[in-house]
């Protein structure tokens, strides 16, 4: 057996955060979150609906539901959303002033 040994790097302190916040990928989040939020919100309103009737999608409908919810949810942020976005972001920006 061989004794463990600590790196000299691990002892080091940890480099300071990058001082740069990247805005844009934080607002990215933030949509994408709200644009999940609203997928979720919406997936009760679908789930009785039949699709065995005259014209109806069938199998295939309640198959591929889910990626229309997504795109119906990514369309709604797209046009302004339900401001979820906006408080994300913001909370994520404080969460990240912190670490600096």
């Amino acid at each position: 057996m061989t004794d463990l040994t600590v790196s000299a790097d691990l002892l080091r302190p940890a480099a300071a955060a990058p001082r740069a916040v990247n805005r844009d990928k934080i607002a990215e989040t933030a949509k994408a979150f709200e644009a999940t939020f609203i997928s979720q919100m919406l997936k009760p309103m679908f789930e009785g609906l039949s699709t065995d009737r005259m014209f109806g999608g069938g199998q295939g409908e309640a198959t591929w539901r889910s990626f229309m919810l997504d795109e119906m949810a990514k369309s709604t942020v797209k046009a302004g959303g339900i401001g979820l976005s906006n408080t994300i972001m913001a909370e994520m920006l404080k969460m990240q002033e912190g670490r600096q």
